[in-house]
């Protein structure tokens, strides 16, 4: 028991709950000193960013074998996952306002957007090394970065054009002709590729880095092998 609650999984889980606590907090507050719900809808979202961490959660703890069922998984974890960064956008909610001092409101974003972020990072790192199962290295990390781009073209289609991963169901043609229509006249959309290509390259460079720290670090904690 003691060894499954000191391991890194749980006490970053343990982290990543008490970081969303802290985040409620913030806009409970927030509601309680102005009476606005101006960002109360930020509970929502990260709430979204949770959805593709259980998702792999629900890999790794039952370890999934299967590749159907892991292919229909991961599937969900894709439509889900623009979530995790999508909050990084809500930044441009930020602006002066007579209640609340503008260095309050940009706390309560960023606090937002990191934890959905690394919620969203720890289940991408959680769905690479369950793929490191199926395909070679760089197939796969052809794929994470590929995943990433994704993204950011999700996140694109939810803050620009107010779509959002329920639409899949809600709404599958309207969502399909404005992906499509796009990839047809590249040239007539910039600011979708513009936004995706720049975003996309900003998003591999933080989950790598988030990626590689965390490698370093569980080599640093190895017992070195001492020298006779």
């Amino acid at each position: 028991m003691k060894k499954i609650i000191g391991s890194p999984r749980v006490k970053m889980n343990m982290l990543l709950i008490f970081m969303t606590l802290f985040c409620f907090s913030l806009s409970v507050f927030r509601y309680y000193i102005s009476e606005a719900k101006v960002f109360l809808f930020l509970n929502w979202n990260l709430f979204l960013a949770w959805i593709p961490l259980l998702l792999s959660s629900f890999i790794v703890i039952f370890k999934i074998k299967s590749k159907i069922s892991l292919a229909f998984i991961i599937i969900i974890w894709i439509l889900f996952f623009p979530n995790s960064p999508y909050i990084l956008t809500d930044l441009f909610h930020l602006r002066a306002r007579n209640a609340i001092p503008i260095w309050y409101d940009l706390i309560v974003i960023l606090s937002y957007a990191w934890t959905g972020l690394i919620c969203g990072f720890i289940s991408l790192n959680d769905i690479e090394k369950r793929l490191f199962s199926y395909g070679k290295k760089n197939v796969v990390n052809g794929l994470i970065i590929f995943f990433l781009f994704m993204s950011s073209f999700g996140v694109y289609l939810g803050r620009f054009l107010r779509w959002n991963s329920w639409d899949v169901l809600n709404n599958p043609f309207g969502l399909f002709n404005d992906i499509v229509v796009r990839l047809i006249y590249p040239l007539e959309y910039t600011k979708t590729w513009g936004v995706t290509l720049l975003m996309g390259v900003m998003l591999n460079f933080m989950y790598f880095t988030f990626k590689w720290m965390e490698t370093g670090n569980h080599d640093n904690m190895q017992p070195k092998k001492m020298n006779h």
